[in-house]
This record gives structure tokens, sequence and C-alpha cells, in this order.
């Protein structure tokens, strides 16, 4: 099994294999004022599936071979990659990328791609998110998703996650079975630990945030850029863009189909709970729900929990473009 924070940028990485043969729909726009584009670091294992083509590439494409993989920090590369000028575009989880604009980094959120993500599995004495209170939780690390996630929707009920949660520093493994002996009350679990939480029996979910309102009602993973990127090389980052929502495209409407090229690849050893996942997460709400709406909601959250200081209209205003989004939403239609 795959470590967690690899599989969902495994997913996206295979599906976009998927599409490296098919025709382009752009062609009457202009041709791309570069042909490379610094993507996260894909694992090792994953790198053949948007590392290298094989074969001619089309004329005036942004294409798989053109891409450079640059190294990223443990728990979330991308942000880091992006903060430091060293990516040009990821897909990046919503709320890490709103932290990194409040502290000023140069980047731009584009567009939406998936709700949901993460699940809150709970022990015996955790059947609700106020229940916390008082509790251990096990993060893989303080400030990553997991961590800020949890805060986040403790402040939403009235907790201080500060001083009400005691926190718990363990790698996902170590986590499950802490929580299976009960020496921690509850785990943020992000895929494909909730599935394999679920087959071996382990705890309950408290909260899933691909179904359970409100956190189902927002994006949890966005694209974002690299404001300089974005600026010179428009053309470039909207093909970009229509590559990695055709990407989501497929897994929405042939999740077996990705699953068996997850596997294929080398993404993760369980065909199980890889078509599992892509059943789960809504691949296709991008369409329907309002990324400014999502911005919004996150921002509040976060400044509900301490996190940030900036309030969700600076925080718009700075670090949005849905340019390309809200054309492409008109273009892939269906």
């Amino acid at each position: 099994m795959m470590r967690r924070r690899d599989f969902l940028r495994g997913a996206s990485a295979s599906a976009v294999g998927l599409l490296a043969h098919a025709p382009s729909v752009a062609g009457a726009e202009a041709p791309p004022e570069t042909t490379r584009i610094r993507l996260p670091q894909i694992p090792r294992h994953l790198r053949g599936a948007s590392g290298r083509r094989r074969g001619p590439a089309p004329r005036r494409r942004v294409h798989r071979r053109a891409i450079r993989q640059v190294p990223g920090a443990p728990d979330e590369g991308q942000h880091e990659g992006a903060r430091g000028g060293e990516t040009d575009l990821a897909v990046t989880y919503t709320t890490n990328t709103v932290l990194q604009i409040d502290a000023g980094d140069p980047v731009v959120l584009l567009a939406g791609v998936h709700v949901g993500c993460f699940e809150l599995f709970g022990g015996e004495r955790v059947r609700a998110v106020r229940d916390l209170r008082g509790r251990k939780v096990s993060v893989p690390e303080l400030g990553v998703s997991h961590h800020t996630f949890v805060s986040m929707m403790a402040a939403h009920v009235g907790l201080d996650p500060r001083k009400d949660i005691e926190w718990v520093i363990q790698p996902g493994a170590e986590g499950q079975r802490s929580l299976a002996e009960g020496k921690v009350d509850a785990i943020m679990a992000f895929p494909p630990d909730p599935q394999d939480l679920r087959a071996k029996k382990i705890g309950r979910v408290v909260v899933n945030s691909a179904i359970d309102r409100p956190w189902s009602q927002y994006i949890c993973c966005m694209i974002s850029g690299n404001k300089e990127f974005v600026r010179k090389n428009p053309v470039a980052t909207k093909r970009a863009l229509r590559a990695i929502l055709k990407a989501a495209a497929v897994c929405a409407t042939e999740p077996e189909r990705a699953a068996r090229l997850l596997v294929d690849r080398g993404a993760t050893a369980s065909y199980d709970y890889a078509l599992q996942t892509l059943k789960e997460l809504p691949y296709n709400r991008w369409r329907e729900i309002d990324p400014t709406d999502t911005v919004r909601f996150w921002s509040l959250r976060l400044h509900e929990a301490g996190l940030i200081k900036s309030g969700p209209n600076k925080i718009i205003a700075q670090g949005t473009d849905w340019r390309f989004f809200n054309e492409l939403k008109k273009e892939l239609k269906g």
C-alpha cells in the first residue's frame, strides 16, 4: 500500500495518462507560450504515468513529456514548491493554498476539481465532533491538511483546537493501530486509509467530508498556479486546466478504467481500494459548485480556527482567478 498523501495525486496523474493520445479540442486557440510546465514531483513509481510520453508529440500541445517534476516537502510538497516559484501548477488542498495566500505567497486558485478526501474516524468515546474535547486525535504532523481540517471542524462547533484537543503525531498506519487499541480517540484519514479502516472495522465514521454538510458543499481540492507563470502563459495555463478537468471526468465516468490504470502504474496494489475511492469522491461536482463560495467558506473556517488573519474578501481578491475555469465550464459540457 502506498503512502496516503500520494494516492489522489497519483489518481490525477494516472487519469491524465488516459487522455494522452486524445485529439486536442483547442484547435482554434493560439499556440501555448511554453511547452514546459513544472508540476510537483510525483513519486518514482508514478512517473511512468505522467513523466514520459511514448511516440511523437502532437504539434502545439502541452504534453506529458514537457512536464518537469520538482521535489517537494514531505507532506504538502506542491504547496512549498509553489511558494518558492519552483512549480507552475498543482492540484492542491484548498485550505493549504488559502494559508499561502494569507501569508503573501505568489499563488492563485484557478479551478475546482472535486469534493471530499478526508474522513474523521472515532473510537468508542467519539460519536460527534463535539466529543473531541479533551480527547487524543492522531494526525501525521501539525500544520498539514489532516490537522487543519480537524481544527476547522472543532472550531466550527465551539471548541478551541489549540487547547481542547491533545494532538498525537504519528504516521497513518500507526494511527490506525492506536485507534484500534484505544490509545487515541480519533484519527483523520485520507485515502486509502478510510477504505482500510472500514475493511478492518476499526472505529466509526464521525464525519465524511464527501457527504456530510457543510463540508460536502464545497470543493476540497483545487488547481492552483504560480501567479507569474499564469500571467505570462495564459494559453498554456488554460490547456493544462482543461487536461486536469478532463482527467477528473475520466475518474467520474470510468472509475474502473482509472482504478486499473492506478494499479498498472504501481500507484497502489489494491484495485478494490482504488475503485472504492474513485467511486466515493464526487469528481463531477466542480461544474455545479461556485469556486468563490468555496474559497469564502474555507477562509471563514480557517479564520474561525485562528489559522489565518485575512478575511475572505481579501483572500478572494488577492488569490483567485476564474477566467479560464469559467470558459472551460462552457466548453466542457456534458
